[in-house]
């Protein structure tokens, strides 16, 4: 049997940078509840939750499919922490040490991306 989606790195650091998207818009503006807070909390709830739906499908194919979901949300998570700056509801040093940690997640799901997918032990095709 494979791997749970549990036991992937991405996926157990995607859970850490939910928590710090989550602390980060906890100081945002009231009015901006259900505007950049809930957009970025939901893109930030995307990524893993991709990961491991990913994880639970039965083909490499689907597995790499959301793993490209994944990295979509991570790049739309980080435009809106820009935004977010910009609008000055973060400053400089809550930008850079948060896109530093939707770095470190991307690169383990660009890793995922790039790896022998077969160790998953996902049914193939034949």
């Amino acid at each position: 049997m494979g791997c749970s989606y549990r036991d992937l790195v991405a996926w157990q650091k995607a859970v850490r940078f939910v928590s710090e998207i989550y602390r980060v818009t906890a100081t945002f503006p009231r009015d901006e509840l259900y505007g950049l807070v809930s957009q970025l909390r939901r893109a930030a709830v995307s990524i893993p939750s991709n990961i491991a739906e990913g994880q639970g499908r039965l083909t490499e194919g689907e597995f790499r499919q959301f793993l490209g979901h994944a990295r979509g949300s991570l790049f739309e998570v980080e435009t809106q922490l820009h935004i977010a700056n910009e609008l000055g509801f973060i400053s400089a040093r809550q930008l850079q040490r948060t896109v530093r940690l939707s770095t470190e997640v991307g690169m383990l799901v660009n890793g995922l991306l790039g790896s022998d997918l077969s160790r998953t032990a996902k049914p193939s095709k034949n």
